[in-house]
């Protein structure tokens, strides 16, 4: 019965001649607004169907057609990341979206397919995605990579100003200083986006106007450390995103924060790293929520494997992965690991060398992500090996945690 619904669809590629049914389908599943439109400083809804052409321009778009009208689509964004300190190519997926009289008949599914298959053929070897439901994108191999902490405090709280040699400017969002500083704390913090000019336009899409400002620190050589994203209204500061290469910015741009202290009642804001702010506060009775903000998904196994930037220490045991994955079928395989003496791997499809380890694609995504370590993942058996092959997984993983403040 399937097939034959299928029969009456065809499967393609979205060109810029669909750009307006890839926004109104986009706009119809997520409910966007006149409104939102008209805040983001969008002056009508066709300027907002031009700024999306390079999106097409840019992405790989895909959807299922019945005649000429799009009724499903699948984005996926070419993208940059930092992995434990090694850049690689991502595809991120977006613009996700069935017409609820098509849903239920697995249109979604294969384009999710496809999707994987047109990642491996361009060597993008991992993909992230913002989930609308994580249970749905579970199913699907992704996996929760990174958290969001918001968190509100009230004016009294503020840390008290420290004497730095520093400064803090005002400057525009789009000032130079402000895209070097996040190239350089992107590189230096695992999980985080490489951003280039369609990435910041992406950023900012649909913030107002008023709510684009940027603080940056400078240090006594006056080069820039440090960068605050921020807006006042109805007496609260709000953060948007705080970037820093050092604790100097930190504490330069807390020092600008806590200067408002006459001008607003409470600081609200969000922390896109598992870092409570409590901590690093002397007033820490504050409120701070905690949630799963992005998902990722190894898309090909060997090949990240291959390419993984894992510790080495001399005596590794070889070990092999037992990979499960609910779409991908080339990650359905055994992949083992060995070193050599000089700390060179091998990784080999279908040998069983050494101590299994049995997991989905879920688990190793979430593993070699580093949301969670090993131990913890064995312990609520989302992971089976012996205690020696947990040792050594615990030992060649990165201990250091996913940040991600983006959005598409």
């Amino acid at each position: 019965m399937e097939a034959d619904y299928k029969s009456q669809l065809v499967i393609k590629q979205v060109t810029e001649k669909d750009v307006n049914q890839f926004n109104e389908l986009l706009r119809y599943v997520f409910q966007i607004t006149d409104d939102e439109i008209e805040e983001s400083g969008f002056e009508t809804k066709r300027e907002l169907l031009k700024s999306k052409q390079p999106i097409l321009k840019l992405s790989d778009v895909f959807g299922w057609f019945q005649g000429n009208q799009l009724v499903s689509q699948i984005a996926i964004y070419p993208c940059e990341v930092n992995i434990h300190g090694k850049i690689f190519a991502m595809g991120g997926i977006t613009g996700v979206g069935t017409y609820p009289e098509f849903a239920g008949h697995g249109l979604m599914k294969d384009l999710i397919h496809l999707a994987l298959t047109k990642m491996r053929a361009k060597k993008q070897w991992i993909s992230y995605l913002y989930p609308y439901s994580i249970p749905y994108y579970r199913n699907k191999g992704w996996e929760i990579m990174s958290d969001k902490i918001t968190f509100k405090l009230r004016d009294t709280q503020l840390p008290k100003p420290i004497t730095l040699p520093g400064i803090v400017e005002r400057k525009n969002v789009d000032d130079p200083d402000v895209d070097d500083v996040y190239q350089r704390f992107a590189k230096e913090n695992h999980g985080a986006l490489i951003r280039n000019q369609f990435h910041w336009e992406e950023y900012w899409r649909y913030e107002k106007e008023e709510e684009r400002t940027a603080a940056i620190y400078y240090d006594e050589n006056h080069q820039p450390q440090g960068v605050l994203f921020y807006w006042i209204r109805d007496d609260i500061f709000h953060v948007r995103e705080m970037f820093y290469l050092n604790q100097e910015a930190r504490n330069g741009l807390w020092n600008f924060i806590s200067a408002h202290f006459s001008m607003v009642y409470w600081v609200e804001g969000d922390i896109y790293k598992n870092e409570p702010l409590a901590f690093l506060i002397e007033d820490s009775q504050f409120k701070e929520t905690i949630e799963p903000y992005y998902m990722a998904r190894i898309v090909d196994v060997e090949e990240f494997l291959a390419h993984f930037p894992f510790n080495y220490a001399p005596g590794l045991q070889a070990f092999h992965l037992a990979v499960t994955d609910p779409l991908a079928e080339w990650n359905q395989d055994i992949f083992g690991l060995e070193w050599d003496d000089t700390g060179k791997l091998t990784v080999t499809r279908g040998k069983a060398c050494g101590e299994k380890v049995a997991l989905n694609i879920q688990t190793l995504s979430c593993l070699l992500m580093n949301y969670r370590r090993a131990t913890y993942l064995a312990k609520i058996e989302r992971l089976h090996t012996d205690a020696g092959t947990l040792k050594t997984l615990e030992l060649i993983i990165p201990d250091t945690e996913a940040y991600f403040s983006d959005y598409f």
